[in-house]
């Protein structure tokens, strides 16, 4: 009469040990490669565009850049590229500071940040109406003459002197100064004259801003969130040879 072995408890442990872990490395290969699948076929059915590598800034900037209706973050649709290009780099470099920004930023090459900004700037989007203000007459007053004849002096050029005419910006690199809210504008006042925003040396914007005084930029950033917007939005060709003010971030 043959007689069949059986395995020590101790063997048998570790043969239902193996067979345990051999079915679970198994179910985690087929639960894997289930999940994967979804995965691809939506990688694959979304466009390789900058439009929908972009659309985080959506959060932020609004859809397709035109800013939330809040107001606080900028409009960057239509604004010039080379102005994109340069607050992209200063956002990387650390020159301006918003962590938000900086995270998303931080690793992006020289090349696509100009990519992404030639994106935005060919943008020209209608833009929604200006804020409503029930600041003081005086108020407006002192904003629109800063505005349109600075103060000679205090050294402090006209807004138009440098973003055009009217306002839109010029070519290459300085943006339109409409179509911004009062806290915004506020808010980057503050920051070059905290040393918070910071441009390419000499920072004419930086030097202006601490020659205003408060008061100064109350009414110019009021007066500039309720002004209408012109028929024709796009920044100027230069049609001054020189700025008034040296500027490190527009090539003369």
């Amino acid at each position: 009469m043959i007689t069949a072995t059986l395995p020590a408890p101790r063997n048998m442990a570790l043969v239902f040990s193996l067979i345990f872990l051999f079915a679970a490395a198994l179910l985690s290969l087929v639960s894997h490669e289930a999940q994967a699948q979804p995965v691809a076929q939506a990688k694959a059915m979304l466009p390789d565009t900058l439009a929908e590598r972009t659309l985080a800034c959506a959060a932020c900037h609004g859809k397709e850049g035109r800013a939330t209706p809040e107001g606080y973050f900028p409009r960057i649709a239509g604004k010039p590229a080379g102005y994109l290009y340069n607050q992209l780099l200063n956002f990387r470099d650390g020159h301006r500071r918003y962590p938000q920004m900086t995270y998303m930023v931080a690793h992006l090459s020289d090349d696509y940040l100009r990519e992404m900004a030639e994106y935005f700037s060919s943008l020209q989007l209608p833009y929604p109406p200006p804020q409503a203000t029930s600041a003081a007459p005086r108020v407006l007053e002192k904003g629109r003459a800063l505005v349109m004849q600075g103060d000679p002096a205090r050294k402090i050029p006209a807004c138009t002197a440098c973003h055009g005419e009217k306002l839109t910006g010029m070519l290459p690199s300085i943006p339109s100064v409409l179509g911004l809210s009062r806290d915004y504008l506020n808010a980057q006042f503050g920051a070059w004259r905290s040393g918070m925003r910071k441009a390419a040396s000499p920072d004419c914007m930086a030097e202006i801003s601490h020659k205003l005084t408060p008061d100064d930029i109350a009414a110019l950033s009021t007066w500039l969130a309720s002004q209408p917007f012109p028929e024709q939005m796009k920044a100027q060709a230069p049609k001054i040879a020189k700025l008034p003010i040296r500027c490190g971030s527009f090539p003369q």
